[in-house]
């Protein structure tokens, strides 16, 4: 079970403890290849090299497949390492061992160890990191490892982990595009790229060129794909939304998978892990002021859309919705709001703190066609808590809960500042 970051340790936001340590993501850039982190690996003599891994690949959903698995694997004796990201409060929240993050004094130590090889093989944030999580696994003599693709899955660190048997596939949709490709095929092919010889595949539904893509990628390895259906509401599920109920079918063919492993699983053993499965962040229900609030990390069009389908499920949602939305500037703005916004709807537009966002300005400049109409829905505001203030006034108040969506890396900030509280 993934432990809640609502509230910092003693206090203190913790969202730059390591900034002296692990430079921003961005100030290095994108810099996808597998020769940096293979060579790094080789030279610390190969951490969890032998250990089998679930690699988690796909757009949606990879963080909460994580949070199932490695919720039934802690709830059944099976020591394991678990690697995600992004992380909404503390960097340890990326490296866990059943359940419970790296201390963050032992990452520092960590950090602080392999800095020489990092700087040898110029390793980016992230692979330092996965490095550091390797280490830390071998350490702790894990029996198995849960590791989420960050970008892509062809050139992703991950992919450098030489036995990975199982392949945990996430909804494929359109994101980062710059970097993977801007057709779906084009990036189901890099995401497809992970699956290995004699691997075992599990995938719910996919868009149809997405399914097309794992076939054939799975025909060309010898790997063994297997297609599952969202479970029924039978299963007690510890995450929100209907979506969740794909990923937990996902979860569920990766884990049963695990017998011939060593590892037999039957549902009974899945059950209780995954009604404690927690993944703060993803339809997450909070407090402002004792006002209620609805949090959702979707920053991308197939997310939006998939929240836009949730909808149906808020009371009073035909009255309206307030979103509250920062969106940083490089992803799908103008998309996102066209598949979000109804006509009844308002939304505040946000800054990401620090991060290039987009704003009212920029998204009308964007779309003309939508300028007239978008004027009188959308509202710009300099911060989450301006927005908030705004929409509980007597006259904006609606009866549905307002929404927060758009970004992690905002989400993230609120729960390091406190500024919102679990229900």
């Amino acid at each position: 079970m993934q432990p809640s970051p609502l509230q910092p340790e003693n206090g203190r936001v913790t969202t730059d403890e390591l900034s002296d340590l692990l430079p921003r993501f961005d100030q290095r850039g994108m810099d996808l290849q597998l020769d940096r982190m293979q060579g790094a690996l080789k030279h610390l003599g190969s951490p969890c090299g032998d250990i089998p891994a679930i690699q988690i690949a796909g757009t949606n959903g990879k963080g909460s497949i994580a949070s199932f698995i490695g919720a039934v694997l802690h709830q059944n004796d099976i020591r394991c390492g678990v690697t995600t990201s992004p992380h909404l409060v503390s960097w340890c929240e990326r490296i866990a061992v059943d359940g419970q993050p790296i201390e963050l004094a032992d990452l520092r130590q960590l950090l602080n160890e392999l800095a020489s090889v990092f700087k040898t093989f110029q390793l980016t944030p992230f692979e330092q990191l996965l490095a550091s999580a390797l280490v830390h696994f071998h350490r702790e003599t894990v029996d198995l490892l849960v590791l989420e693709v960050g970008l892509g899955g062809r050139l992703d660190a991950t992919t450098a982990h030489p036995k990975r048997p199982l392949i945990a596939m996430a909804s494929i949709g359109l994101d980062h595009c710059e970097h993977l490709g801007s057709t779906l095929t084009a990036i189901a092919t890099e995401k497809a790229a992970v699956i290995t010889p004699e691997s075992c595949v599990v995938s719910a539904e996919q868009h149809p060129d997405v399914r097309a893509v794992l076939e054939n990628r799975c025909d060309q390895q010898g790997a063994e794909l297997r297609w599952v259906n969202p479970l029924d509401d039978s299963w007690c599920l510890g995450l929100a939304g209907e979506l969740q109920r794909s990923n937990a079918a996902v979860a569920r063919g990766v884990l049963l998978a695990l017998g011939p492993h060593g590892w037999p699983l039957s549902d009974n053993d899945l059950r209780t892990g995954f009604a404690r499965a927690r993944w703060n962040g993803r339809m997450q229900r909070v407090r402002w002021r004792n006002a209620p609030l609805l949090m959702d990390g979707a920053h991308n069009p197939p997310a939006a859309e998939q929240l836009n389908l949730e909808r149906r499920h808020w009371p009073g949602e035909k009255e309206g919705v307030n979103w509250i939305l920062g969106i940083q500037a490089h992803k799908q703005g103008v998309a996102m709001l066209q598949t979000l916004l109804q006509p009844q709807d308002r939304a505040w537009i946000v800054p990401v703190p620090d991060h290039k966002s987009w704003t009212l300005e920029a998204l009308l400049q964007r779309s003309p066609q939508w300028t007239q109409q978008w004027t009188q829905q959308l509202i710009a505001a300099s911060s989450v808590e301006q927005a908030l203030v705004q929409i509980n006034a007597p006259e904006r108040r609606k009866s549905t809960v307002p929404v927060l969506a758009g970004s992690l890396y905002l989400i993230g900030d609120l729960l390091a500042r406190a500024v919102v509280t679990a229900e």
